[in-house]
């Protein structure tokens, strides 16, 4: 999602349950895969075509410091584990602890 292959968190959990994306060259269908420094995510050969892609592709303008993407070969780099301040989502960690300290 933050490669910016897919539109939202969904569609790109469903890009690789239907096994459209590798990693390190190898397909990969869970969504919750971990990656780790230095693994390489990428779109497959045949799934280059497909228009989810091609129109998150176009209007992708995200760019972050621990993800690197190459248009060219549609494939991009995690290149390390982001800090809390780097992730942009607006989280409270405070009251996830308040909900699960219950």
């Amino acid at each position: 999602f933050r490669l910016g292959v897919a539109p939202s968190r969904r569609a790109a959990r469903q890009l690789v349950s239907h096994r459209h994306i590798t990693v390190n060259g190898e397909l990969v269908n869970i969504p919750s895969y971990q990656l780790k420094a230095g693994d390489v995510v990428g779109v497959r050969e045949k799934s280059k075509s497909l228009q989810v892609v091609q129109d998150s592709l176009a209007n992708n303008s995200n760019v972050y410091e621990w993800i690197t993407w190459n248009n060219e070969t549609k494939q991009g780099t995690f290149v390390s584990v982001p800090g809390r301040v780097q992730i942009p989502e607006n989280i409270n960690e405070q009251f996830i602890v308040e909900l699960y300290s219950k």
